[in-house]
């Protein structure tokens, strides 16, 4: 069988999303900060009249923290039944892989806290974390962004 992926850098890292939980990728726009809110959540947008909370991938990866610029960008994506804005360094390509590409991760470094990889795809001599995006966020994340985009509109 075969995947399409979209294809997203952050901290010189390859991440891949199914792309059927893609909505759109926007350039970044202006991000109202919510106080009280998630480390990682930056805040929400306002796109096509619609109030969007953003994430920044990187905080909730626990990645080394980068200011924003003008190759980053915000994947739109569908988690449950809301939408979530998911800022990363850039998105290079959507791709199509085959299954035969994907690795599972390593037991090694398989855990609780990994669950949201589902494996990871080499393709020439770039390795690409494929994520699933309903395991990026906990239940808890999930509601409290949930309140965050419903005070918000």
């Amino acid at each position: 069988m075969e995947h399409q992926i979209v294809v997203f850098s952050i901290d010189q890292e390859h991440f891949g999303l199914n792309i059927s939980a893609v909505e759109s990728i926007i350039k970044v726009l202006t991000i109202t900060k919510l106080p009280h809110s998630p480390r990682f959540v930056e805040g929400v947008t306002n796109l096509r009249g619609n109030v969007l909370p953003v994430v920044d991938l990187r905080k909730r990866l626990n990645l080394p923290l980068k200011e924003i610029d003008a190759s980053s960008r915000i994947i739109v994506v569908t988690v449950g039944a809301m939408e979530v804005g998911m800022i990363v360094d850039g998105v290079s390509e959507v791709m199509t892989v085959s299954d035969d590409l994907i690795s599972p991760l390593p037991a090694i470094v398989s855990t609780t806290k990994s669950s949201f990889i589902t494996g990871v795809v080499k393709v020439k001599d770039t390795l690409i974390i494929l994520l699933d995006l309903s395991q990026v966020l906990s239940a808890r994340e999930k509601t409290a962004l949930q309140k965050i985009s419903s005070v918000a509109t």
